[in-house]
């Protein structure tokens, strides 16, 4: 197998260098990864017409995505979503995290400082070929608060069939942990402009509704006769303004959907169609929830890779994952990994055409 094409992306504020990796099929696409971050900077696939144009949003800069990005195409880590309170316990022993979203900690703690979270860490790149790309991070015990020496292995693998699988896997020694992986990419099937009248499919029944703080109630919440309900396909930004109480609380949609698919197995969790350039992403998942955000929150304050500023609604998220908070809420699918035991998750991106 052909080597991967890895070249230099720049520097951090701190001057470590940061390499991309870019893997290529014999179909024409390609998809780039940086070892910062393990962020995907770009997802090259052809429309109806055969013309290839980037799928996800991105930087321009290495600048930008050390200060600005909003976790473009990020890895996510120790715990992806939401902790409410900064704290959890286990076998009794609270342990308390860095805050960073109110008092709430965020997909695993701070940007910044000597250990910050996954989103803003340079991996090791293990293993690059023209297909596949392998990383690892080794987070120490009290990383950011959390318990036990980790280490964790993503391995990016571009398909023939245009498919683009992740998958995860986690082992822990000295003390159990909890852990919730993800990865944060911003999808536009378009290539440009706003992505919410691309049409979303879900087939989730329940969702994770939240208080003020966007952490669950702990209840499960039925889409029917909502306008959280992606059951049969809607455009993104259809009901976006409706007056429900969870898209105000939000500013739109940013909920964790409750997938209708065995546990563990890997089923479809999502699907995105682009009308005008024909192209069709389909989401499978071994993991048992998928937070699904319209970025809300994009502030048109980073320029983006075709030169205009990114705002809300120019990108989707759909972050396949356990659901937010379940270490405070045990009727919720554990999140704990304890030594000896091994943690493996799977994420498939399909890409096509209709």
């Amino acid at each position: 197998m052909q080597d991967a094409i890895i070249t230099e992306y720049g520097t951090t504020a701190d001057g470590a260098l940061v390499r991309q990796v870019t893997l290529r099929n014999r179909a024409g696409m390609s998809v780039a990864v940086l070892d910062y971050a393990g962020a995907i900077t770009a997802i090259m696939v052809p429309d109806r017409e055969g013309a290839f144009g980037n799928v996800v949003l991105g930087c321009t800069n290495m600048a930008d995505y050390e200060s600005k990005s909003p976790y473009f195409g990020a890895l996510l880590g120790r715990y992806a979503n939401r902790i409410a309170g900064g704290r959890f316990s286990l076998d009794g022993e609270v342990f308390h995290l860095p805050v960073n979203n109110g008092p709430n900690t965020l997909h695993g703690g701070l940007k910044t400082g000597a250990t910050p979270n996954f989103g803003h860490r340079i991996w090791d790149i293990v293993t690059a070929n023209a297909r596949s790309v392998t990383l690892q991070l080794v987070s120490a015990d009290g990383d950011n608060g959390f318990p036990g020496t980790l280490t964790v292995t993503v391995v990016y693998t571009l398909e023939e069939d245009n498919a683009v699988r992740i998958d995860y896997a986690a082992q822990v020694e000295g003390r159990p942990t909890v852990l919730n992986l993800s990865n944060h990419t911003y999808f536009n099937l378009a290539g440009s402009g706003s992505a919410l009248d691309q049409i979303v499919t879900i087939p989730a029944s329940f969702f994770l509704p939240t208080d003020a703080g966007q952490i669950p109630t702990g209840i499960l919440l039925a889409v029917a006769g909502t306008p959280m309900d992606f059951r049969t396909p809607h455009a993104a930004g259809a009901r976006i303004g409706a007056p429900y109480e969870q898209l105000t609380l939000a500013g739109g949609y940013d909920h964790c959907y409750v997938l209708d698919k065995p546990a563990g197995a890997i089923g479809p969790a999502a699907t995105l169609h682009d009308a005008v350039s024909g192209r069709v992403l389909s989401i499978e998942t071994s993991e048992p929830g998928m937070q699904f955000y319209t970025g809300n929150n994009l502030t048109g304050t980073i320029t983006g890779q075709d030169g205009a500023l990114i705002g809300p609604g120019d990108g989707i998220a759909f972050e396949t994952q356990h659901y937010p908070d379940a270490p405070n809420q045990p009727h919720f699918p554990t999140t704990r990994l304890d030594p000896g035991d091994a943690f493996r998750s799977t994420t498939i991106w399909r890409f096509s055409v209709a």
